[in-house]
């Protein structure tokens, strides 16, 4: 059953059908949902996503588990419900001829298609961008790989963290050497799998917006290793353009001073300071006003090139207080600063709970189903599908019947095949 969605819905219309598993392909399918798409998520019969598998922690119905009890199975893996919200499941074996023959007679009558197969995967089923293509002219077929649909390494698989240490990422991340705990450090999640779904998302509006003039979709690929690469920002520029090559610096800024984590009295606070007059306002605070008129501190340049010893004078100082009380007087004249929050933190702040962070959405057999809400807002209103991760194979009797108007026997007979897998339909609900 369509659950309603309070927020707009600007790809209304658009039909999707996401044929990838894991992160980077599921999140930007994802994006496309919470903004308004249809989208079909295509899985392996008893199997899924590989990420269904991917737990614990896994979600329970509520009040199966008591608070503090570990969700350790079986359920639904939180990894899973946190990139596939809004979408139908439909469970296809894609390796059966009549599998892959709905999936073409879907790709016929979709507007956007997401595969992250291995390179040359797909042409076996007559599933690849030029096959698909041809039969829909208008098709955005969007590929996503670790390396790919060219190079050396193009037929190689990629993981995010692979990548995040062979394009770059590890390099410039975690402590210096000679200090506790030095080494490389890959990001807390796969954030080049996110940016990744993220850069498809927005190759696909273009690629959409684009068909509007034109009539004809686009084949779009992407790399995890050149997202990673492009992602680099200021570290990639600052080694392009001055010829050093950057190195891990903790919690410090490459390019801004004082710009880190100091430690108070009873824990650590961030301490953003981006410009002269913020770093004189600092100094007032902390009962050092000589630092900002000492040429060595005076200007950024300068304090950048001198940041260790501002480093350890300010760190001295804010040994002195307790993290809350710097918080409240830096806060108190413009200075930016905060905490370091756990998640338990985050979700619990008064701002996070006037944004609406977190919704509660329907899930087929978890009832509502707390989510992190969707970032984008439209005119106020977050952008956000009304519902939850789907089961697996939730909507394939649906999905058959709706958009290939396929009759109870036919569908019946391709469960008895093995070809699709299909869970019973509630009553009085259509499945989608």
């Amino acid at each position: 059953m369509t659950v309603a969605s309070p927020s707009p819905a600007p790809l209304a219309g658009i039909r999707v059908l996401d044929l990838s598993r894991i992160l980077a392909g599921p999140w930007a399918a994802q994006v496309l949902a919470d903004l308004g798409a249809e989208v079909i998520k295509v899985e392996r019969p008893g199997l899924g996503d590989d990420t269904r598998s991917w737990g614990p922690p896994y979600a329970r119905p509520e009040g199966s588990v008591q608070p503090g009890e570990a969700s350790d199975g079986p359920g639904e893996a939180a990894y899973f419900l946190s990139a596939n919200r809004g979408k139908s499941s439909l469970a296809v074996d894609i390796k059966s001829d009549e599998g892959a023959a709905l999936l073409r007679d879907l790709a016929a009558r979709s507007d956007v298609l997401i595969e992250n197969f291995k390179l040359g995967d797909l042409a076996r089923y007559g599933l690849d961008a030029e096959t698909l293509r041809a039969a829909n002219p208008g098709l955005v077929y969007c590929s996503i790989t670790g390396f790919g649909q060219s190079g050396p390494r193009a037929h190689q698989a990629g993981y995010d963290l692979m990548i995040q240490g062979m394009a770059g990422l590890m390099s410039v991340t975690g402590r210096p050497d000679g200090e506790p705990g030095d080494g490389p450090m890959k990001v807390g999640v796969a954030l080049v799998d996110v940016l990744t779904g993220l850069n498809a998302a927005i190759g696909i509006l273009a690629a959409l917006i684009e068909r509007r003039e034109s009539g004809r979709g686009r084949h779009l690929e992407l790399a995890l290793y050149d997202v990673c690469a492009a992602s680099l920002a200021n570290q990639a520029m600052n080694y392009l353009v001055g010829g050093q090559v950057p190195g891990r610096m903790g919690n410090r800024h490459p390019n801004i001073a004082p710009y880190e984590t100091f430690a108070a009295a009873d824990g650590h606070l961030i301490l953003a300071v981006g410009n002269d007059a913020q770093f004189r306002k600092l100094c007032a605070v902390i009962g050092l006003d000589a630092l900002a008129d000492d040429p060595r501190f005076a200007t950024n340049a300068a304090r950048v090139a001198n940041r260790a010893v501002l480093g350890e004078r300010i760190a001295a100082v804010f040994a002195t207080a307790t993290r809350a009380d710097w918080i409240e007087r830096l806060e108190a004249v413009g200075v930016p600063c905060g905490p370091i929050n756990d998640l338990s933190e985050v979700f619990a702040d008064p701002h996070a709970q006037a944004r609406g962070l977190v919704r509660r959405l329907p899930h087929a057999s978890l009832g509502a189903l707390p989510c992190v809400a969707a970032p984008l807002r439209f005119d106020g209103v977050p952008a956000m599908s009304g519902r939850a991760a789907p089961l697996l194979g939730e909507h394939s009797r649906a999905v058959l019947r709706d958009l290939l108007d396929l009759g109870a026997a036919e569908i019946g007979a391709l469960e008895a095949s093995g070809a699709i897998a299909a869970r019973p339909e509630r009553e009085g609900c259509d499945g989608r």
